[in-house]
């Protein structure tokens, strides 16, 4: 998710940050740019703790940048954007979901056991991509629940279950405290402006950092 180099400057700008963490400028646009910077670096640090296991920051520092970034944020509401790491609180969780409908269907793979089902399904692969090579990446497979998640601007709206893989049940508001999980994603960077990811018995944290 993140190169080398950005992790370098990301690294050195939460430093720089935490020299000064207790200071919040009272200029809103100042205040506005620290808060963006602090949103960054948090969510840097989200990502090596909760997606890596490689934290590089005390528990205490995170605190402190996260409490700055609350403070900034309450001094200037308007400050406060959908993903920003604060708006992770499990405040408010529902256990009423209503339904919703998938933009495309969550299909189920069907199980195999034998070699002949294997070598049929590498064929009708191979023939939908009209190639006469496909590399696949083979690794153990993790029970968990399914999820479509739907991205619009850059910016999670909807988080679903399966479902019956037409219709699922909407559960934004109680997946959003997954750490592991992008509040936001640049995939406006690659022309797209709206984006369903669908997972099927996968671990959350696992299959958003391949």
């Amino acid at each position: 998710m993140y190169t080398d180099d950005q992790q370098k400057k990301l690294q050195k700008r939460s430093d720089e940050l935490l020299q000064d963490v207790e200071h919040i400028q009272a200029d809103k646009r100042t205040a506005s740019d620290k808060a963006e910077e602090l949103k960054e670096v948090l969510r840097y640090h989200d990502w090596r703790y909760y997606v890596l296991s490689d934290p590089v920051i005390t528990d205490y520092d995170y605190d402190r940048l996260f409490h700055q970034l609350k403070k900034i944020e309450e001094q200037f509401p308007d400050l406060v954007t959908n993903d920003s790491p604060t708006q992770r609180v499990p405040e408010g969780l529902t256990k009423e979901f209503p339904e919703v409908q998938h933009i495309e269907p969550m299909l189920s793979l069907d199980n195999s056991y034998n070699e002949g089902d294997l070598r049929d399904w590498d064929d009708r692969m191979k023939r939908m991509l009209n190639t006469s090579q496909v590399d696949y990446s083979v690794e153990p497979k993790f029970d968990g629940s399914s999820v479509a998640l739907v991205y619009e601007n850059d910016q999670l709206v909807r988080g679903a279950t399966r479902g019956d893989g037409f219709t699922g049940e909407d559960i934004t508001t109680n997946i959003r405290v997954l750490r592991s999980l992008p509040l936001s994603a640049p995939f406006s960077s690659e022309g797209i402006s709206r984006v369903e990811l669908q997972a099927g018995d996968l671990c959350l944290s696992h299959w958003l950092c391949c």
